[in-house]
């Protein structure tokens, strides 16, 4: 399960559709409706806030919105239209993290788009409108332990540039 931080206009088609559906699952769980992945460390940020349903529902609100505006169909009455603002944090370290998780992906999966986003300056990555930037490193929620050992392309340099803590 990867519940991304950077803004789902980063995602590719298979990772919009992917993020709903496991954003969906992490709803399911959130809810108490799921007796897996109940412990899954993606869904700790949401655990801490105090409506952690809500703020699941703005979070996937806005996944809709990124795949409305594409000209997909996503369904609509599968969350609340909840507008979060910033209302929860997330790291300068954990988006920059993520945003060369994400070219990793793509390197393989969709070249073309991979060379598009490779331009972009991992310290200008916007989040998921639910998210506020602070400075810092990758979350200590982050599972990084099986990442570590690798040194090809995209992800030695993530390595290299984000401090891992």
């Amino acid at each position: 399960m990867r519940l991304w931080s950077v803004h789902p206009k980063y995602l590719d088609y298979k990772g919009l559709v992917a993020l709903w559906r496991e954003g969906l699952l992490a709803k399911k769980v959130l809810s108490g409706c799921c007796k897996g992945y109940v412990n899954h460390p993606q869904l700790l940020r949401f655990k801490m806030y105090k409506k952690p349903v809500s703020l699941i529902n703005a979070y996937l609100y806005q996944v809709y919105l990124e795949a409305e505006r594409r000209g997909y169909k996503f369904n609509r009455a599968k969350v609340e239209p909840i507008i979060l603002i910033g209302e929860t944090t997330v790291t300068t370290g954990q988006l920059e993290f993520e945003f060369y998780h994400l070219l990793k992906k793509l390197e393989i999966r969709d070249r073309q788009y991979f060379e598009e986003l490779k331009k972009l300056s991992p310290k200008n990555i916007e989040p998921n409108p639910v998210f506020r930037v602070i400075d810092g490193g990758i979350e200590k929620w982050e599972k990084i332990g099986r990442l570590r050992g690798r040194s090809k392309g995209v992800f030695a340099f993530m390595v290299s540039t984000v401090s891992i803590t």
